[in-house]
């Protein structure tokens, strides 16, 4: 097996945001996180995505119907980003304009999350892996039904050719070297893992001390 895989490093020179269908209504259909776990990873994930400058794209399907608007923290965060109300395609792909605005990017990685798992985040990743990108699935950041649909979706993306990743482990592998950056990504981090509250203020004791 090691001769070969190869190891694709997510790379913020190479990677678009997509956040699909995080509608009012569609949310409440997610029961594999709590609501505010749910909401934070979302945050975070797109919190990331501002922090290293990633192309993000939004998208909604079918807003006028039971799925509802886009969650406004969204489109607070991203006011300028290319966004999508499609008019009925379940799968984003399926939308011209939408991919249109993802191969306009330029870049070949794709982080994808969004609701519901199996569906709004499957569909548009088996059909992006199909045309050669890589996709990376956040599964923290993506909800569904149940932890068993939940289950069953990233068994179907995973044999396909998609990483799964969560929110954090997207944000270290873009860091690459703490070094780069301790304050901003420590900051970013205690923003929406409470505990890690406590290694940035051990790092800021001791760097005052220091000084």
């Amino acid at each position: 097996m090691s001769d070969t895989f190869t190891y694709r490093r997510l790379s913020k020179d190479d990677a678009a945001v997509l956040l699909v269908d995080h509608q009012a209504g569609l949310i409440s259909l997610v029961q594999d996180h709590t609501p505010s776990e749910f909401k934070n990873n979302v945050l975070a994930l797109a919190s990331v995505a501002k922090f290293f400058d990633l192309p993000t794209i939004l998208t909604t399907s079918f807003e006028t119907g039971p799925n509802g608007p886009i969650v406004p923290e969204l489109k607070e965060l991203f006011p300028e980003a290319p966004y999508f109300a499609r008019p009925g395609q379940i799968n984003a792909w399926d939308n011209e304009e939408f991919v249109a605005a993802v191969k306009a990017t330029g870049r070949r990685q794709l982080v994808i999350a969004g609701v519901v798992t199996d569906v709004c985040v499957a569909f548009p990743t088996l059909s992006a892996l199909e045309e050669g990108y890589d996709v990376f699935v956040v599964v923290d950041a993506s909800g569904t039904f149940d932890r068993t649909v939940r289950d069953a979706a990233i068994t179907r993306m995973a044999h396909a050719g998609a990483q799964i990743v969560n929110w954090f482990s997207v944000a270290c592998e873009l860091h690459r070297d703490w070094r780069n950056d301790i304050e901003g990504l420590g900051s970013l981090l205690s923003a929406h893992i409470p505990n890690y509250r406590n290694l940035m203020t051990s790092y800021f004791s001791r760097t005052n001390a220091t000084e």
